[in-house]
């Protein structure tokens, strides 16, 4: 699962859930600007800076890591304080680091020790989210990322309903129900497209069913991912033409594959395809 991707989509969308994970009031929220940076002398990027509008208020630095990685620390700390290098913000500083669990935690820590037990860093392990007393629909989806198989499809079902009764926002709304979708395709992806439509309407989502079409289509034509990606490429371009054309002119200004899919509202593989190099 693309977990870093998913985890940006939630933070853009539902910044509160970011403040929520830390335990931090998620009004906080509303004085930070998130977006995913790259320190680009050193092609490193972070997964996701929270900015805010005030000097009082510490920059928020967040990375997900769901895979092993004995370099996880040195990496985050080495883009911590080369972006503290290279910015004018005299903000301090904390750093959020977002596991599944504390087994996935296995980052080299000595040298680091002085930061990791210091009030710089916070560790959060989804499996550990039941200690939130109350679950924001932000929170509950995030959980889902880490559901079981066996109950994810309730879990979602439960979150879609949630989602339609206390959220107003008909593109706040909708965005939740996509995220929750793309979840589910990827701990799911035996779902079928029927099975899809009858658990989120996607009859009132035209954009997700047409991605779920091409995503089912691509299944059951045998078509792996890279294909897939040519698959939905090709379906695009007769709907979204003047978008796609779009895509190198934001790429070229140094957006990332990320931003360009939230700004334009495109899925991730559509703009990644675009931007490749045409042999």
């Amino acid at each position: 699962m693309k977990t870093d991707s998913i985890f940006y989509r939630i933070f853009q969308s539902f910044p509160s859930t970011f403040f929520e994970l830390i335990n931090q009031p998620p009004s906080l929220a509303s004085a930070y600007q998130f977006s995913s940076v790259e320190v680009k002398q050193l092609a490193f990027r972070i997964d996701g800076v929270f900015l805010p509008n005030t000097l009082e208020l510490p920059i928020y630095f967040a990375e997900v890591q769901f895979q092993p990685d004995k370099k996880i620390y040195s990496r985050l700390f080495a883009e911590i304080f080369n972006y503290l290098d290279k910015t004018e913000l005299t903000n301090t500083w904390r750093g959020v680091v977002i596991f599944p669990n504390r087994s996935v935690d296995s980052g080299d820590t000595e040298r680091y020790a002085e930061l990791l037990n210091s009030q710089r860093v916070t560790r959060v392990y989804l499996n550990e989210l039941s200690s939130i007393p109350t679950s924001s629909i932000g929170i509950e989806t995030v959980k889902l990322i880490i559901e079981p198989e066996s109950t994810a499809t309730t879990k979602a079902i439960e979150i879609v309903n949630s989602a339609r009764k206390e959220i107003l926002n008909a593109a706040q709304q909708r965005e939740i129900i996509q995220l929750i979708e793309t979840i589910l395709i990827y701990k799911l992806p035996r779902l079928s497209r029927e099975e899809m439509g009858k658990m989120f309407g996607l009859s009132e989502l035209k954009q997700t069913k047409f991605y779920q079409e091409v995503f089912a289509e691509g299944k059951e034509e045998g078509k792996e991912e890279g294909k897939l990606e040519g698959k939905l490429e090709g379906k695009l371009e007769g709907k979204l033409e003047g978008k796609l054309e779009t895509i190198p002119q934001l790429w070229a200004l140094g957006l990332s594959i990320e931003q360009i899919a939230q700004a334009l509202g495109l899925d991730e593989q559509v703009v990644r395809q675009a931007v490749q190099p045409k042999s």
